[in-house]
């Protein structure tokens, strides 16, 4: 299974940010309780360094302008307005001024002393056309200063004729709301907890513990297009002091936000957000300077779109191969190990070995970028062959697909190689993906097809997933800079990674983030990250590019961020000993990796201790030689989630706690299918790690769809272990070194007992390809408790239990299964609770 994204509407992709701006300014005014608007005339305000009263230009209001802030006066220069709010929180300021320069001029924006930030002022037509510019601002309770200052770092050179300040009034307690993401949903670290000890709050809990610098709230937000979006925080805090509080988006700091004191009464405050189309990461975070005594129940982002409710919110659209229109041959579906129909998405696919065969959609969304699966014949040798395939739009042939089968096929026995001679080919699947040029409309066929002149004797092609890629990102305006500036040359064929460490180290002892431009940068070892912020300009824009199985990002503690960019690695088969993860390593407390596109390595992500507080989120891990992604002994309190994983070498997701246990972690809206070996999802011992609202599907051998395992002698389990609102299709599968049937969900004690609490919640189990929940082996499994586990269809039984311990079962239901609804033997005792139907 490939779940597509939800669809959206073309006609709101239009409309929509005139009505954000309209529900905006509706929801800020009801939210913040905001005064009317009060316009301060500049020559009757305080004028200092050189800033006088003139009339020499048209157009102004009052008596008046306000000129002066010329070169002799740069540094110097300012206009200070007085501003009284009623209550403290969010608001605006409004500058009236004249630009006649012809180019954009800066002056530097101060509330109450301090500065808020530089700000840029577009020319006006001439020196008697004015224009406007509007600042969000934090105003305190009473009398506030609001200061236009020519510093040093700014151009000047602009006249002033006013200001408006828009200020919050005493805002009362609005009642509860409907927040678009809950407090309790959202990924915290630093500080933070779930409580439920007060009362009025929204959904199941809220958020306490903000005090701590550092502590943070990560909420992942779908956007239908890129806008700043209307945000509402819903609060309280103790007594009737402000909290404050930073907010980013994307990992860049917007502002940061006064929430008026409560008393202990939940109420409202609003601002803004800037996000991009599809997913982003708003975080409220406890920065240098705040406070952080609230707490949280939630955020309301008018416009956004609902994340889905189990699996990764996605960005593409998903055609299926043997759903479109062809004249080809399909196959499968067949889940028989090293048949190619068997690592196929939906176990079927379509083969093109005739010029002129094709397979074609036609899109539902538009599109300027796809992503193809598909498989190509090896070389006797195992070192992979090239060939083309031709892609039309519309009946005009768009381009030569390249395609190749280096990064593909394995064979022999586990760990598997490149040599054919050892037999047992499989792994037949890759994926390429290329930016087109122009925009596809909905409505358009997109067809692959095999040409004359496209050589490979056979193109099976798996799915294809198209979406409209974002232009490539700009460098944030503070607080980066260029590797381009420190010595790194992208896209010149050289290996960049003894420039990029130093630039790197450069950037990270200025105090700033190294920025990626546009391009693609070779790599043939590590990229060291301690305490680093990297960011490229977006995963379809910015390459680091391995060679030799070689070339990764290493972290070595600190709190790092990495975003926006794509490793391609050059591993064509598993090396444990010698070859590179895309990322690995220590990442300190608090870090992020987000938006990040790894594939062709050896991992996708390997973490370690001491790592506390990793949030890994919009990922996407394709065609990795072993793990997906690893939680390794001692991480603890991080998580995966939005993420998509496919055809990876061993387990899609793993947590293994090797000597130290892996301690409140989760797994978290992830899609995961066909991972070549093991299981979509394996949690091995360790302490309450979460496995929650995720879509899992196709396994291929010696596999489960979750396993809950004490094999491979992990620390034993303590806590609980949750297992909550997952959806599982066509897992399970044959283990043929134990000639053994696995169960699409593995509760497998082996190498010590499972005596800490499994809570198995609200599952549905579809289509297994043997059992449904198998529980096994020689060990006991002493604290199960399944409530509402749905099984549909299974190849063998729906529950079959080989173990000793005990289990309580409550609203589980099977139906379809070939041998039976139950078999129980080993002394395991079974209690059943209400509602199970079929066994």
């Amino acid at each position: 299974m490939s779940p597509a994204p939800r669809k959206r509407s073309q006609a709101l992709r239009f409309i929509l940010p005139l009505l954000l701006s309209m529900l905006g300014a509706l929801l800020y005014g009801a939210a913040t309780a905001q005064a009317a608007p009060t316009t301060l005339q500049a020559e009757s305000a305080r004028l200092s360094g050189g800033a006088a009263v003139s009339t020499e230009h048209g157009g102004y209001t009052g008596s008046g302008f306000v000129g002066g802030f010329t070169d002799t006066n740069k540094g110097s220069a300012s206009v200070a307005f007085d501003v009284t709010a009623e209550a403290a929180g969010g608001g605006t300021l409004t500058l009236r001024y004249a630009n006649g320069t012809t180019a954009t001029m800066t002056l530097s924006l101060y509330v109450n002393g301090a500065k808020v930030r530089q700000v840029a002022l577009p020319a006006t037509a001439n020196w008697g056309t004015w224009a406007t510019r509007e600042e969000p601002v934090t105003y305190a309770k009473g009398a506030n200063t609001v200061a236009w200052t020519f510093t040093t770092a700014d151009s000047g050179n602009v006249n002033i004729d006013n200001a408006t300040a828009d200020t919050p009034t005493t805002p009362t307690d609005p009642g509860p709301t409907t927040l678009t993401h809950q407090a309790e949903d959202a990924f915290v670290s630093g500080g933070p907890a779930r409580a439920t000890a007060a009362t009025g709050y929204e959904g199941s809990a809220y958020l306490s513990g903000f005090t701590t610098a550092g502590a943070r709230a990560v909420f992942a937000v779908d956007a239908p297009s890129a806008a700043t979006y209307p945000l509402t925080l819903r609060y309280r805090t103790p007594d009737a002091t402000a909290s404050t509080v930073t907010l980013l988006a994307n990992g860049t700091t917007v502002r940061r936000v006064t929430l008026p004191g409560t008393g202990g009464a939940w109420q409202n405050a609003a601002t803004d957000v800037p996000l991009r189309a599809a997913l982003n990461h708003i975080t409220l975070r406890t920065a240098s300077g705040d406070n952080g005594t609230l707490q949280l129940d939630g955020i309301g982002v008018t416009g956004s779109a609902p994340n889905s409710t189990r699996g990764a919110t996605l960005p593409y659209t998903t055609y299926e191969a043997e759903n479109g229109s062809t004249n080809a041959t399909t196959l499968g579906p067949d889940r028989t190990y090293l048949t190619v129909p068997s690592e196929a998405s939906g176990r079927r696919a379509v083969v093109l070995d005739a010029t002129g065969e094709y397979v074609q959609f036609t899109l539902t969304e538009p599109a300027n970028a796809l992503t193809l699966r598909y498989s190509v014949p090896d070389n006797a040798a195992g070192t992979g062959t090239n060939a083309t395939l031709s892609v039309y739009a519309g009946g005009t042939q768009l381009r030569d697909l390249p395609l190749s089968s280096r990064y593909s096929w394995v064979y022999g026995g586990y760990p598997y190689n490149n040599d054919p001679s050892q037999g047992s080919g499989h792994h037949f699947f890759d994926e390429t993906r290329t930016l087109l040029t122009g925009q596809l409309p909905a409505g358009t066929v997109l067809k692959f097809q095999k040409d004359a002149d496209d050589t490979a004797a056979s193109y099976t092609l798996d799915l294809v997933e198209t979406e409209t890629a974002p232009a490539a990102l700009a460098m944030p305006s503070t607080g980066f800079v260029s590797a381009t500036t420190l010595g790194v040359t992208p896209g010149d064929s050289t290996d960049d990674t003894n420039a990029l460490n130093s630039a790197l180290t450069n950037a990270t002892s200025q105090g700033k983030g190294l920025w990626l431009p546009t391009g693609t940068y070779n790599i043939s070892g590590h990229i060291n990250l301690t305490g680093a912020d990297l960011r490229g300009a977006g995963q379809w824009h910015t390459v680091l590019r391995g060679s030799n199985g070689k070339g990764g990002l290493f972290g070595r503690g600190g709190t790092s961020n990495v975003q926006d960019l794509m490793i391609a690695g050059d591993v064509s088969y598993r090396d444990d000993a010698n070859f590179d993860a895309a990322i690995e390593g220590d990442f300190g407390k608090g870090s992020t990796l987000a938006n990040i596109w790894m594939q062709h390595t050896k991992v996708g992500l390997w973490i370690d201790a001491p790592t506390d507080g990793l949030y890994a989120s919009g990922l996407r891990i394709r065609d990795t030689f072993a793990d997906g992604v690893n939680l390794h002994k001692g991480t603890k309190a991080s998580e995966v989630s939005q993420s998509s994983v496919r055809n990876t070498g061993d387990d899609g997701l793993a947590m293994f706690s090797e000597a130290q246990a892996v301690t409140d972690s989760a797994f978290r809206f992830n899609t995961v299918q066909l991972p070549m070996l093991a299981n979509t999802v394996g949690i091995y011992g360790g302490h309450g790690n979460r496995v929650e609202d995720n879509v899992l599907a196709d396994t291929v051998t010696g596999s489960s769809g979750i396993a809950i395992s004490s094999r491979f002698a992990p620390v034993p389990f303590s806590g609980t272990t949750s297992v909550q609102r997952n959806t599982l299709t066509r897992t399970g599968g044959y283990e043929p070194n134990w000639q053994s049937k696995l169960g699409a969900l593995w509760i497998y004690a082996d190498s010590s007992d499972i005596t800490a609490p499994v809570l198995v919640k609200d599952n549905e189990i579809l289509d297994s390809t043997y059992s449904g929940l198998l529980v096994s082996w020689q060990k006991n499994v002493a604290a199960l408790t399944v409530d509402g586990l749905k099984i549909d269809k299974a190849g063998s039984y729906g529950i079959e239990i080989n173990s000793a311990g005990a289990g309580t079962f409550s609203r589980v239901t099977v139906g379809g299964a070939t041998d039976g609804g139950l078999s129980s033997a080993g002394g395991f005792t079974i209690t059943r609770g209400a509602g199970n139907t079929g066994w």
